[in-house]
């Protein structure tokens, strides 16, 4: 994949879970990422894509540029599978979060279940309180034919 390293430096989970949201999704992945928007949808959504391979939840850091939708995947290696957890937009992931904080704050595995599992059952609204068309996951393009 263009732009992912495969490293061995704690980077290699996060770039294995942009490869498998690019594949999935077709996703349109930035160079370099690290900037808080990995990507882009084909409908020109930003995507944010967090990856764990330990069970824990997705951890964020306070930057200015916030993406428009959310993709976090659970890796479980030992049984070769993994789980998108969260496909919606980045806003509601973070909801809970302080208006400040310095370094990573964690979003517990339960908490973005739970903030999934409500996805579909109320009107999301945006940064400035309005209401918006209620939150579209990205779907996937796996059966579609390539060009």
């Amino acid at each position: 994949m263009p732009g992912l390293s495969f490293t061995l430096d704690g980077k290699l989970v996060g770039d294995l879970g942009e490869a498998v949201a690019a594949e999935l999704f077709g996703l349109i992945l930035r160079p370099g990422g690290g900037t808080g928007i990995d990507g882009h949808a084909l409908d020109g959504r930003s995507v944010l894509v967090k990856a764990t391979g330990t069970s824990r939840g997705p951890v964020f850091r306070k930057i200015d540029a916030r993406a428009d939708h959310l993709i976090f995947t659970e890796f479980d290696f030992e049984k070769l599978a993994g789980e998108i957890v969260f496909n919606g937009p980045e806003h509601i992931a973070l909801r809970d979060m302080p208006d400040a904080w310095v370094n990573q704050r964690p979003v517990s595995p339960r908490k973005i279940r739970i903030e999934r599992d409500n996805l579909g059952r109320r009107p999301v609204a945006d940064s400035n309180g309005r209401q918006r068309e209620t939150s579209r996951s990205l779907n996937s393009h796996q059966n579609r034919p390539r060009n």
